[in-house]
């Protein structure tokens, strides 16, 4: 269907406001992608610290409680398992927002994309290389004790690179946690700034 719109031109109803209506379907994008970044980073990020301030520290306690022989194997295992998913996370979520960085980086200042990569870097390599390499090797470790690690004399070489990168570890995720926020702060100031 045409209008006259004037002076002879015609025109479809409906085609003048067909860039707006893309326009605001762009930005109604933009904003739920940026929506689900902050989801994605603020996830992991609580699950870390939950993880790092609650259940380790209470699986040992409370596995310790009942005055089991082997409470600190059942609850290394435990909290082993538990830190598989935080790292493998972190890793993927980490690679997953620092690719779609990429897609809108002219939103925001060079400054602000380059914290933001170098934040989400620091994320998936913290969380990699605590998954594996050095909980791989942690876990060579205790197999090669052949008993569990409280059963084995501190000066042992093994036990004591065990306990070496048991705090590597701690510090790989306290590395990806704080990139974590870091990350959190400028996605969401990102995202906020893409729905005013």
């Amino acid at each position: 269907m045409s209008i006259e719109i004037g002076e002879g031109r015609s025109e479809k109803v409906g085609e003048r406001f067909r860039p707006r209506a893309r326009a605001v379907e762009l930005r109604t994008l933009v904003a739920a992608i940026g929506y689900v970044r902050v989801l994605l980073i603020a996830l992991w990020l609580g699950a870390a610290v939950f993880f790092s301030a609650a259940v380790a520290p209470s699986v040992f306690a409370v596995l310790r409680s009942f005055h089991l022989s082997n409470a600190n194997e059942i609850a290394g295992s435990i909290v082993t398992r538990t830190l598989s998913i935080v790292n493998t996370g972190g890793f993927l979520i980490g690679l997953l927002l620092l690719m779609s960085a990429f897609l809108f980086r002219r939103m925001v200042s060079r400054r602000a994309f380059q914290a933001e990569v170098i934040s989400l870097l620091v994320v998936a390599a913290a969380t990699g290389v605590g998954q594996w390499i050095i909980a791989a090797r942690m876990l060579g470790l205790r197999a090669a004790m052949g008993r569990p690690v409280d059963e084995v004399a501190q000066n042992d070489p093994l036990r004591v690179a065990f306990n070496s990168l048991h705090g590597y570890s701690v510090g790989a995720l306290s590395i990806g946690i704080l990139a974590g926020l870091v990350a959190l702060l400028l996605i969401a100031r990102r995202a906020r700034a893409n729905t005013v």
